[in-house]
């Protein structure tokens, strides 16, 4: 069909209108990160008690203005007589009497540039090209209009905290929660009273649609515009029962896991993203001579692979939480993740345990995460006609490349553009 020049003028007009509108009135976007996406400082108190000589004496080399250094990331993890330096430090400890985590005794940490997007963009400024993490994304959002401090903002948190079911404290993870809040309302105030875009990444979506969760609906549909994930383990991944088997090395080149696993197993967070009983159902997840496991025996395969310290806050305060009722948030929700990249789906462990590494037999996913997590929001909100929810599946990017990958951000890009242009736009 020929489309006359006069009508042609006049839609090329109203799209270029909708553009400027669109970039020039932005609804500020907050970015909150994944897991090892989050810088994390440490300093050392009197009560540090250094478990060897390197530890004491050069690790680190380097030190900031009180005594602070880099704790993640930092390239010297690479080198074996450092990395149980880093994991003794990075280590947590569940207090049974206290029924909450702290840090290792004598170690202090602190999350650098809260509220801004610059610890964001790499894990190391001092490699940036190595360890970049979300400055294809922020290249991207800067590109249709926005702006640093001013329409884009960071919530960089300590990752290896999470959050526990109602009844039991997690001062670390709540405390996060509510600076969260106090920056989405920051960030309206100063943009005029405008909702807020909400962008997480893995780990952070938890953490986000706990947030929307537990705030009223009328907070959330005065500050919340949007909410867009992207590669959320919404219920858990097998992969992090290898984590808790094996040890994880996380893509870190020259690192023996085995000397990371005690630190990974003392995570918080590590445990809410154990594979959900919800969605995994009683599918064999780990395969061994003695025994089989499933998302329903979590508690039994702690045990087994000598985590026995493991179960009680795993089942008092993580299984309760898993197991809760994902309420709909009541704002719009978009999920974005990639698909048919081969993702851990079974483990299987032969005679010599779980100090080796397993044969594993993969499925479909992101290469982190199995795609029954990534989906299963829609299994589980997909009769809610009033919610809001939309999906975008990308073939063939994994869980950290949907941060770079050129298709990728135009999709994330284009689902801001569009959130933007029908708040500003009167053109349907």
């Amino acid at each position: 069909m020929k489309v006359p020049i006069v009508n042609l003028y006049i839609v090329l007009s109203m799209a270029v209108m909708c553009i400027c509108k669109a970039t020039s009135d932005l609804h500020p976007l907050i970015l909150v990160p994944g897991t090892g996406g989050n810088q994390l400082e440490a300093r050392l108190t009197r009560d540090y008690k250094p478990t060897s000589l390197v530890c004491n004496r050069w690790y680190p080399v380097l030190k900031q203005k009180g005594g602070w250094f880099r704790l993640w990331f930092d390239p010297s993890v690479l080198f074996a007589a450092f990395t149980q330096c880093f994991a003794d430090r990075m280590m947590l400890y569940y207090e049974k009497d206290l029924d909450d985590y702290s840090n290792a005794p004598g170690v202090e940490t602190r999350v650098p540039h809260f509220g801004s997007t610059e610890s964001l963009l790499c894990l190391d400024p001092s490699l940036k090209h190595i360890t970049e993490y979300m400055s294809p994304l922020v290249k991207s959002l800067e590109r249709i209009g926005y702006v640093n401090d001013k329409t884009l903002f960071g919530a960089p948190y300590d990752f290896r905290y999470g959050l526990a079911a109602k009844g039991h404290p997690s001062k670390v993870g709540s405390k996060f929660l509510q600076d969260l809040k106090q920056l989405v309302e920051k960030a309206s105030a100063r943009n005029g009273g405008k909702a807020v875009i909400i962008l997480s990444h893995s780990l952070g979506g938890l953490f986000v649609l706990q947030l929307l969760n537990r705030n009223s609906l009328s907070w959330r549909r005065k500050h919340i515009k949007h909410f867009i994930a992207l590669s959320a383990p919404w219920g858990g991944t097998v992969d992090q029962m290898f984590t808790f088997a094996s040890g994880n090395t996380l893509g870190v080149p020259l690192v023996d896991p085995l000397l990371v696993r005690a630190e990974q197993r003392s995570s918080e967070s590590n445990l809410w993203l154990l594979p959900n009983p919800r969605v995994f159902g009683q599918k064999q997840l780990v395969v061994t001579p003695n025994a089989n496991y499933s998302a329903q025996d979590i508690a039994r395969f702690l045990t087994d692979i000598g985590f026995s310290e493991g179960v009680y806050p795993y089942q008092s305060r993580t299984l309760p939480l898993i197991m809760e009722e994902v309420s709909v948030p009541g704002v719009p929700v978009t999920c974005i993740f990639g698909s048919g990249v081969k993702t851990p789906e079974t483990l299987f462990y032969g005679e010599d345990g779980f100090d080796k590494q397993p044969e594993v037999v993969y499925g479909d996913g992101d290469g982190t995460v199995n795609l029954a997590s990534l989906m299963a929001l829609e299994s589980f909100w997909g009769s809610v006609k009033s919610q809001s929810f939309k999906v975008i599946m990308i073939s063939g990017v994994s869980h950290t490349s949907i941060l770079e990958n050129e298709m990728a951000l135009d999709e994330i890009t284009g689902e801001i553009f569009c959130t933007n242009s029908r708040a500003t736009s009167t053109v349907r």
